[in-house]
């Protein structure tokens, strides 16, 4: 499977290009049903999807990896409620509420400040406090971190 998954991403690459559109994941489930979740600096919208879906799809039938036409393809953002996984998506949510599991299975929950290669800088309220502490936090102590979406 890893072999396709790279040569489907080796099709997406090109399809991304001058695009500020970047892959977050690809999976294959057994029965040939390909998701791929992309993400955009400037938001992904339905019709870039769309667009993806039908070049994409067409790249892979020329290549004939799946006999008879056996497979199916998704092309999507990855959920609000999905962990974030690639760097740019971090730096995407800079100023945003995000809830971070440490590898030790602490959670801080507070507003994304700063991001750079190593590391990133949350800002959290003080409890019972109407005042906030910055603490960083290197991405090798991370477990998760997920968006929280705040109404």
């Amino acid at each position: 499977m890893s072999d396709t998954l790279e040569i489907i991403n080796n099709f997406l690459l090109p399809l991304l290009a001058d695009t500020d559109m970047f892959i977050v994941n690809t999976k294959i489930k057994p029965i040939n049903n390909i998701k791929v979740y992309l993400d955009a600096d400037s938001g992904l919208s339905i019709e870039k999807c769309a667009k993806i879906n039908r070049k994409l799809y067409n790249e892979i039938e020329a290549a004939q990896m799946f006999p008879d036409g056996d497979f199916s393809l998704e092309v999507s953002s990855p959920g609000v409620d999905e962990p974030l996984l690639q760097f740019r998506q971090y730096k995407k949510n800079v100023g945003r509420k995000v809830l971070i599991t440490t590898l030790e299975g602490a959670e801080k929950l507070g507003t994304l400040k700063e991001v750079s290669e190593d590391k990133l800088v949350l800002e959290m309220p003080i409890p019972k406090k109407k005042e906030t502490t910055i603490i960083e936090i290197p991405f090798s102590d991370i477990k998760q971190t997920v968006v929280q979406i705040i109404f």
